[in-house]
């Protein structure tokens, strides 16, 4: 029962998702204003693509105006809506004493984003860690973090790097004292004229979740958000994926084992209601044959055997429709198998990589310990020495002061003989 509900909680909200996908039209807009400069880019290392046509998008700095702070929203690697868009990213911008919040949207080309240096592709120009070529997203590796072993849709262009930076520094926003100060250009501003889609559910939740986690707001760590944390929360928003994907396989799969039999029932359902129609025709056929000639007799006939033909094309369409639609499913089946054993994989490798991380930290603060040590046993070493040499001088002087003073005596002077 437990499972029937939440196979119907999920085809619910798969429905409205792909509403909402369907009407998400934006614009470039306002949506948030603070009264401060919100803190410097945080440095931190970009995760690896999970899968095929992934778009990565870059950490920033959300408002929060329930506790009037921003917190940081970390960057995370998301399936684009349709093949052919790209992430423009969101900003801050200074104007007239306030920072205002540009929004981040989905479209044809990469829009104006203040010239922020993000990383990971977002250098202040457009969008160089890749690009889509028809349906396929080719990668850079010069620029964004690939597993090559599952993604091979990839090439290395390091040039771009340096076409596409504006700012070499971690300044969160444009305009104002201290600000990145740069205009959009001509292909910018046609960009940002274009259709544009608002940001996936995917999108919305990711951001939702870091307004839940107090570690993440700049009062809490002080514009610095601890990799800790950052590496705790991507480790538990992966883990919510796999579990989404895994729901969405259970569906697959239930809907694969139904869809052949209810188009077996339903083509059985028209066949039969063919046969009685033909049937129906037949007699009617019959009946006026009776009364009329051979020749109606033969018309007849005719007609019910290409009804009959026309019923039996019906339904041999309908098996050949459920034989397709079954091998679809069995393909849809191996590819979401896949794509739960790459996370699976990727999970491993990430927990592995941290455990060596922790020994080395381990190994560092040991090393250090002992240095600690040796150093204290060295003063020590020194601290006696100097006692033992102040001892030594003070047993050379006690003597020296203890012996009596001799006034020296005149020596005698020979006697000379008179002659």
């Amino acid at each position: 029962m437990k499972k029937l509900v939440k196979i119907i909680l999920f085809a619910v909200a798969v429905t409205i998702f792909s509403v909402a996908k369907t009407n998400a039209q934006v614009s470039v807009g306002i949506s948030v204003r603070a009264g401060f400069a919100p803190p410097p880019i945080p440095v931190y290392v970009q995760p690896e693509c999970p899968a095929d046509g992934y778009v990565w998008q870059p950490g920033y700095w959300a408002w929060d105006p329930d506790v009037d702070d921003y917190y940081w929203v970390p960057g995370e690697w998301v399936p684009a809506p349709d093949p052919g868009l790209y992430w423009t990213p969101p900003y801050w911008g200074y104007d007239d004493g306030v920072y205002l919040y540009h929004s981040g949207y989905w479209g044809p080309d990469v829009g104006f984003y203040g010239g922020i240096n993000y990383g990971g592709g977002y250098f202040g120009v457009g969008f160089c860690g890749g690009a889509w070529a028809g349906n396929v997203f080719r990668y850079n590796t010069a620029v964004v973090n690939v597993n090559r072993t599952f993604i091979h849709n990839t090439y290395i262009d390091r040039t771009v790097i340096q076409r596409n930076t504006i700012v070499n520094n971690h300044v969160s926003y444009n305009g104002g004292r201290g600000g990145v100060v740069a205009r959009p250009r001509p292909a910018e501003l046609r960009a940002m004229n274009e259709h544009h889609v608002a940001p996936t559910r995917f999108q919305t939740a990711h951001a939702q979740a870091a307004r839940g986690n107090r570690n993440f707001f700049a009062k809490a760590n002080r514009g610095r958000p601890s990799p800790a944390a950052v590496s705790r929360f991507a480790a538990a928003h992966q883990n919510t994926q796999a579990t989404r994907n895994a729901n969405r396989m259970q569906t697959a799969r239930n809907t694969a084992a139904q869809r052949p039999q209810q188009a077996r029932t339903n083509a059985s359902q028209r066949a039969e209601a063919s046969r009685m129609q033909a049937s129906r025709k037949a007699q009617q056929v019959r009946g006026n044959a009776n009364r009329s000639t051979g020749a109606a007799r033969m018309q007849a006939n005719q007609r019910a055997q290409q009804s009959r033909n026309r019923a039996n094309q019906r339904v041999e369409q309908a098996r050949t429709n459920a034989r397709q639609q079954q091998q679809h499913m069995q393909a849809q089946r191996m590819q979401y198998q896949q794509r739960a054993q790459q996370q699976q994989r990727m999970q491993y490798q990430q927990r592995a990589q941290q455990q060596q991380r922790m020994q080395a930290q381990r190994m560092q603060y040991q090393q250090r310990a002992q240095q600690q040590q040796r150093m204290q046993a060295q003063r020590m070493q020194y601290q006696q020495r100097a006692q033992q040499q102040q001892r030594m001088q003070a047993q050379r002087v006690e003597p020296q002061q203890r012996a009596p003073q001799r006034m020296p005596q005149p020596r005698p002077q020979p006697q000379r003989e008179h002659h």
